[in-house]
């Protein structure tokens, strides 16, 4: 009897002993996908949007973006004319503001409308906030899948609109190659696929192919003439920049 005793003891201590390590693998990954996709020190580019409905009927926008470490970034529209001027400002501790030019003054945007699409995209407020992954989700390792680790990620917030993400992970370069996105009844709405190259020293998303998977759309957002370390002030990330 006291050998069983001895045997059941060791195996639970060696399932928790695996359980601590692979929320610490985990942690790690996560870690390292966040270094990857904010470890410059800022970044600017042009950004085209192609927006494609369920009749593959396409629509085209372009706009400019620029990002400075891991929690300040403002987009902007430049094209079309209707859009022209329309721009979004993220900012720390989970401040965002949308600027409309019809309206002529910012917007700031509560926790209760973030889940909603920005400008027609298929990407939401909270998809477009300028925030580490680490700071945002609890991971858990599911598997090790070819080329990629396999995360499941929790949202720390429950005002969050997603009940989970289940991301893939490149375990060379730790730059995520898909998304998926579940509602609050755990169904998956929206999966987003990434493209990433390498530009200098640093690991861009030169595309991401997002799918709302409710309504058949797909936005596709391409960026180009990426820039980065340019010594950008905090200036540059202010309501008053967000209206020029």
């Amino acid at each position: 009897m006291k050998n069983l005793k001895l045997i059941i003891v060791s195996i639970l201590l060696l399932m928790g002993g695996m359980l601590n390590v692979n929320a610490q693998d985990a942690n790690d990954i996560l870690k390292k996908m966040d270094d990857v996709m904010y470890s410059p020190k800022d970044m600017t580019g042009k950004t085209k949007i192609v927006l494609i409905d369920k009749n593959d009927k396409e629509k085209t926008r372009e706009a400019n973006i620029i990002q400075k470490g891991n929690d300040k970034r403002i987009f902007r529209f430049t094209k079309p004319a209707s859009q022209a001027g329309i721009a979004f400002l993220s900012l720390p501790d989970d401040v965002m503001y949308l600027y409309m030019p019809a309206f002529g003054k910012e917007r700031r945007i509560s926790s209760s409308v973030k889940s909603q699409n920005f400008a027609g995209t298929d990407f939401s407020y909270d998809d477009m906030e300028s925030k580490l992954y680490s700071e945002k989700y609890t991971p858990k390792l599911l598997e090790s899948e070819g080329d990629v680790y396999v995360l499941e990620l929790t949202p720390l917030s429950q005002k969050s609109s997603y009940s989970k993400l289940i991301v893939k992970i490149h375990k060379t370069n730790y730059y995520p190659t898909l998304m998926e996105y579940y509602d609050r009844g755990n169904k998956k709405i929206k999966i987003a696929v990434y493209n990433f190259i390498k530009v200098g020293s640093y690991w861009n998303a030169e595309e991401i192919f997002m799918t709302d998977l409710k309504k058949n759309h797909k936005t596709k957002m391409i960026m180009s003439d990426v820039k980065y370390d340019q010594g950008l002030s905090d200036d540059e990330f202010t309501v008053r920049k967000l209206k020029q």
